[in-house]
C-alpha cells in the first residue's frame, strides 16, 4: 500500500469513527443550549441502533431504518422531557436512568438479531468523481449519514447564530425566567430541543448498526454517547468546534487499531482505553479554566423551570 492509499484508508476510517459522535453531539448541543442537560445520550443511541437495524432488516429499506431510529431516540427523549420538564425530576439522575434503561431495552429487543448480517448503507457513487485518487473516495464516496452529519452541523450553526428561533432558544438557556417574562413558552421550547437531541442520538446509533459495523451487538456504542457529551463541553457549546472535536476523538479511536496493526508493543487494554483517557484529560484541561467554562456554559443548564413560580 503506497502513501496515498494509506492516507485515504486512514481518513476514511476517521470519518467513519467521527460521524456518530458528530451526529449525537450536534443534537445534544441544541438540547443543552435550551438549558436541558440530558445524560441519556448513550441509551438513546443504543435504542436507535437496534430499532434502526431491526427496521432495515425487516423492511429492506435503510431510509425507513434511519427514520425509525430517529423516532425511537425522540421517544426516549420524550420520556426524559416529561419527567424533567413537566414533573420536574432531577435532570442528572433521570438522564443516568435513561441510559441504564436504554442499555437494558436495546439488549432485550436486540437478542433476536445478534449475528444476523445486513448490507451496509450504500456509498455515493458519482461517475468520474468517486474514482479520483485520494479526494474521490473521501469527498464523493461517503454514505448519506456522513453528509447528513455535516448538513446538520451547518444547519444548527446557522439556526443558533442567525435565526430568531435560535436567539429564543439561547435566551431560554441563558435566562428562562426572563424569556418567560417576555412571553416565550419555556417548556415547549425545551421539549422541542430535547426531542431534536433524541432524534439525532437515534440517528447516530443507526449509523453504528447500519454503516460502521452493519450488524447488531449488545452495547455496541461502547461509550460513544458519553464521548458525545464531553464533545459539547470541549466545543464550549459552539457548533464550529464540534467538528474539530468529533474528528479528533474519531482519530484517537482509529489510532488504537493502527497501533495494533503496526505491532507496537503496547498492552491492548491500554490501547482500547485511549479514547476514554483522552476524554478525561480534555475535560480536566477544560475544567481548569473556570472563567471560560462559566462564560460559555448556558446559565440555566440543568436548572428546572416552573412556570407557576
Amino acid at each position: 500500500m503506497n502513501g496515498a492509499e494509506l492516507f485515504t484508508s486512514i481518513t476514511l476510517s476517521v470519518i467513519s469513527a467521527a460521524t456518530p459522535l458528530l451526529l449525537a453531539a450536534t443534537g445534544e448541543l441544541v438540547t443543552e443550549k435550551s438549558g436541558v442537560l440530558n445524560l441519556g445520550v448513550e441509551g438513546m443511541m443504543l435504542v436507535g441502533a437496534v430499532i434502526g437495524f431491526a427496521t432495515t432488516l425487516g423492511t429492506g429499506s435503510a431510509v425507513l431504518g434511519v427514520a425509525a431510529a430517529a423516532f425511537a431516540g425522540a421517544a426516549m427523549a420524550l420520556a426524559f422531557a416529561v419527567l424533567t420538564l413537566s414533573l420536574l425530576a432531577n435532570q442528572v439522575a433521570t438522564g443516568l436512568a435513561l441510559t441504564i434503561f436504554g442499555i437494558g431495552l436495546s439488549a432485550l429487543i436486540g437478542s433476536a438479531y445478534v449475528g444476523q448480517p445486513l448490507k451496509p448503507l450504500p456509498k455515493l457513487d458519482i461517475a468520474g468523481l468517486t474514482t479520483l485518487p485520494v479526494i474521490g473516495p473521501i469527498v464523493f464516496g461517503q454514505d448519506a449519514l456522513v453528509y447528513l452529519s455535516f448538513a446538520a452541523l451547518i444547519g444548527v450553526s446557522w439556526f443558533l447564530a442567525r435565526s430568531h428561533g435560535g436567539l429564543v432558544l439561547r435566551a431560554v438557556g441563558d435566562s428562562h425566567d426572563a424569556a418567560h417574562a417576555i412571553g416565550y413558552d419555556v417548556i415547549r421550547i425545551r421539549y422541542r430541543a430535547t426531542l431534536f437531541g433524541g432524534a439525532m442520538a437515534g440517528i447516530a446509533g443507526s449509523y453504528l448498526s447500519l454503516a460502521y459495523t452493519p450488524m447488531w451487538a449488545e452495547n455496541m456504542t461502547a461509550g460513544r454517547g458519553w464521548i458525545a457529551l464531553a464533545l459539547v463541553v470541549f466545543a464550549a457549546w459552539r457548533p464550529s468546534r464540534l467538528l474539530l472535536g468529533a474528528y479528533l476523538f474519531g482519530g484517537i479511536t482509529i489510532l488504537q487499531l493502527h497501533i495494533q496493526g503496526l505491532g507496537i508493543a503496547i498492552p491492548s487494554q491500554f490501547v482500547s482505553m485511549l479514547p476514554y483517557l483522552a476524554t478525561i484529560l480534555v475535560l480536566v484541561a477544560i475544567s481548569s479554566d473556570r472563567t471560560r467554562v462559566r462564560l460559555n456554559t448556558p446559565a440555566c443548564l440543568g436548572r428546572p423551570f416552573n412556570a407557576a413560580g
